[in-house]
């Protein structure tokens, strides 16, 4: 394992020096609006909070991570904070997969097409479109969550925004949640899940829901893409542990244990894969992570897609 500390003070002078956990600048890792045809200003705002787009460097570091891990060079990791920014992020923009890359974009276009098809008038601003920092909270970095957090919030507040569009499981928590408490500011927060209100059908009967730990446990929003599945004409088969009692995935340990994340991760992918359904979450990190146990999942928001 990973000194807590050195991966905490890591993440976070990544955070405080470029508004993301891996150093990356947002011009080169928020691209996926390219070439859409997206409002620019309006009433209500999609807020990816950049998760999508984090899966190819999460995917790239935690494969450095795993070699490193309880090595002679694991100590090293303390000094990357050191490293100039601009050099690391730009390494890591460039070596990260373009297929991965691509897929994340696949996906948050996937989100903007059922809310067009819900006719949900929302607006897209890169420029406003930041990171939660809620890492730094998991982490227990409270002075650096509120710090990043603070900068957040002000600058939707400047612009004048009020309601907002998540797209995944942790950024929903951060702003329904911890923005509230932590910066005391409230913004309007919906899943794009919550918005659709179409019908639909495809050749997928059954799925398996894996239920994200933020929205099956905390916000306690399992039900809502049950009934959004079963508008599409598809029923979620059972799982032993989901809901409020869901289990996690692993992938939120990674950082600083990826043998543990896999210990984890082995529990939660034998449970999945005894419904004998194909799987279905809501979370960039959760997908990514299940695949790395051998469960066929794919993103509600792909498959909601389909049925459009």
């Amino acid at each position: 394992m990973f000194k807590p500390r050195d991966i905490i003070e890591l993440i976070a002078d990544n955070v405080k020096k470029t508004r993301n956990p891996f150093g990356v600048p947002n011009l080169l890792m928020n691209r996926w609006w390219k070439g859409l045809d997206l409002p620019a200003e309006g009433d209500v705002m999609l807020f990816t909070g950049l998760m999508y787009q984090s899966v190819p460097y999460i995917e790239m570091t935690t494969r450095h991570l795993e070699r490193y891990e309880d090595s002679a060079l694991e100590d090293y990791v303390r000094y990357g904070r050191y490293m100039p920014k601009f050099l690391v992020g730009l390494g890591l923009a460039l070596l990260s997969s373009k297929e991965e890359k691509k897929k994340s974009a696949d996906m948050l276009h996937s989100i903007a097409k059922v809310l067009a098809k819900s006719k949900v008038d929302f607006f897209y601003s890169p420029e406003l479109d930041h990171y939660s920092g809620v890492l730094l909270y998991d982490l227990g970095d409270i002075d650096g969550f509120i710090r990043h957090a603070s900068f957040v919030a002000d600058t939707l507040r400047e612009k004048g925004v009020k309601k907002l569009i998540t797209v995944d499981p942790h950024t929903t928590y951060a702003l329904k949640v911890l923005y509230p408490k932590h910066v005391g500011e409230t913004f309007e927060v919906k899943t794009y899940f919550e918005l659709i209100n179409f019908r639909g059908e495809n050749g997928t009967k059954q799925v398996t829901l894996h239920d994200p730990c933020m929205y099956g446990r905390y916000l306690e929003m399992s039900d809502v893409p049950t009934k959004v599945l079963a508008n599409m004409g598809i029923e979620c088969v059972a799982v032993r542990n989901s809901g409020k009692f869901t289990n996690c995935c692993g992938g939120p340990v990674e950082s600083i244990s990826p043998k543990l994340s896999k210990e984890i991760l082995h529990r939660r992918a034998e449970e999945l894969k005894s419904t004998g359904a194909p799987v279905v979450t809501m979370c960039p990190i959760c997908m990514t992570h299940l695949k790395k146990g051998g469960v066929e999942v794919e993103d509600l928001s792909t498959l909601i897609n389909r049925c459009a």
